[in-house]
């Protein structure tokens, strides 16, 4: 199976407090009939801290029925706490996920051997390929470029990382090192097209959220030699990539969704709603895309 190209990292819709599954088969339906690559659940964008454990289960077991093997399905096992990411991660594998993706355990800051410790006990308790997730600002540790290749010379299914790191000069020494043979997934927006460009395997974007056709499509162009108009598009994007963070991820995205009448805008605490004028603001730019019109959402 290739993991390549925009693979989609799916909010968890709530209604009335509760986990919308339905919401939740629109949406990857949605996504995948617009040209996704791949499907991910339970990530940064999917709120997997505001769910309980037996919530998060039934995400990811929801979401890989509803992907019925349409394309890859990739979701987030990761956790703070090592047991609860070896049980995410063996549930995974159990419904019939295709890898999954594991963050760096956020709070704690484990040194490098700390981490290596802990992905390599979650890379040999299953039978799936395994992408790392580093994600500096959300976890405040950074995965070391030998820490990965340590575990990818452990363990052959570790095979990929996405990178959430703002430095591309990491990014670079990390193909540089590891290969490019090995899977590099942009977690940053603006570096998506930048990452394909240096030998990248693709990108998991929040903006797919509300655009995935297009945000499929910087990576067709890519893969198909078309440079030019997959920088027309990178540009294209960097209004709407600025927007959903104009507030904590995936508030704005959430947000969008409701406007476009795709799910109910629900966060859970300690999230907020979007502010009423970062609204409007996300209002004003979803008209401009052409994602919804002035009448869909009055001012």
């Amino acid at each position: 199976m290739q993991f390549h190209g925009s693979i989609v990292p799916v909010v968890t819709p709530f209604r009335e407090g509760q986990v919308d599954y339905d919401g939740l088969q629109r949406l990857i339906d949605w996504h995948i009939e617009n040209g996704a690559h791949g499907i991910s659940v339970a990530g940064t964008t999917g709120e997997p801290s505001s769910l309980s454990i037996d919530e998060r289960k039934q995400v990811i077991k929801a979401a890989h029925e509803a992907v019925g093997g349409r394309v890859p399905f990739v979701p987030g096992t990761g956790s703070t706490n090592h047991a609860e990411t070896l049980a995410y991660s063996a549930w995974a594998q159990e419904v019939g996920a295709d890898a999954l993706l594991v963050i760096c355990p956020y709070y704690n800051r484990p040194s490098q051997e700390g981490l290596f410790r802990h992905f390599d006990a979650v890379a040999k308790s299953v039978d799936l390929p395994v992408i790392l997730y580093n994600i500096p600002g959300r976890t405040a540790v950074n995965l070391g470029i030998e820490t990965v290749a340590r575990l990818r010379e452990a363990n052959p299914n570790v095979i990929g990382i996405k990178e959430s790191n703002k430095d591309f000069e990491h990014i670079n020494r990390l193909l540089r090192t590891l290969g490019r043979d090995f899977l590099v997934y942009s977690g940053i927006e603006l570096l998506c097209y930048p990452i394909l460009a240096i030998g990248g395997a693709g990108y998991v974007s929040a903006t797919a959220n509300l655009l995935p056709g297009k945000v499929a499509d910087l990576w067709n162009h890519f893969a198909a030699g078309r440079i030019q108009q997959a920088q027309d598009l990178h540009f294209e994007l960097m209004t709407l990539n600025d927007a959903i963070f104009m507030e904590i991820n995936p508030v704005p995205v959430k947000t969008g969704l409701g406007m476009m009448g795709l799910i109910s805008d629900e966060v859970r605490l300690p999230l907020s709603p979007l502010s009423p004028e970062n609204r409007e603001k996300l209002r004003g730019i979803l008209i401009d895309y052409g994602i919804i019109t002035a009448d869909e959402v009055p001012a």
